[in-house]
């Protein structure tokens, strides 16, 4: 059972939620241009708040801390967005222009496959074959371990050969390589 004060600052902070949370919400859908991220980065904002309560309702202007804490929220979300299309920007640009004869159907069995996969195991298994990234640069990317990427790798591999089928996704780690690369590809130049 909470005391007096943590009641009367729980009541406090739900106030002041229901006061600016909306606000908040406008705030980040106007400095990221994501309506749909908006009313996650002012939930993330009210949260990283409420941690901190006791000196946030103590500060001479909580709601510019309010809106100080969303906009260095939406900030990272920007640049993480940013940094993003510079990624994929690169991808493709290092690509080749033209697939002879791209195995369309294969290509999107594979997508398909890939998108089956836990999150963790794909971004391994993509980065790994279809952007020819070392497992060290794998690790780096993802902020995991080396031997994680590999774990992960090895799982994903062996878990796109059992939705595939053995003939579609051959054993050998290149083959592996080359179908996901082609797949890539020929979803690429199939638009």
């Amino acid at each position: 059972m909470g005391t007096v004060v943590d009641d009367a600052a729980s009541a406090e902070f739900h106030a002041f939620f229901e006061r600016h949370y909306a606000e908040l919400a406008r705030l980040a859908h106007l400095l990221t241009g994501e309506p749909d991220a908006a009313d996650d980065l002012a939930a993330d904002a009210l949260l990283a708040l409420w941690h901190r309560w006791d000196r946030v309702r103590a500060a001479d202007h909580p709601v510019a801390y309010a809106r100080g804490v969303v906009a260095n929220l939406a900030r990272t979300r920007v640049r993480a967005a940013v940094r993003e299309r510079r990624r994929v920007a690169l991808f493709w640009s290092q690509r080749e222009e033209r697939t002879e004869n791209p195995d369309v159907a294969g290509a999107v069995d594979v997508q398909e496959a890939l998108r089956r996969l836990p999150f963790r195991k794909r971004a391994c298994v993509v980065l790994r074959h279809a952007f020819d990234l070392s497992e060290k640069d794998t690790a780096l990317a993802l902020g995991v371990s080396v031997g994680t990427v590999k774990s992960q790798t090895s799982k994903g591999v062996a878990e796109l050969q059992r939705l595939l089928g053995t003939r579609a996704v051959p054993r050998a780690p290149r083959q592996v390589h080359a179908a996901i690369a082609r797949s890539g590809r020929a979803a690429g130049g199939a638009r």
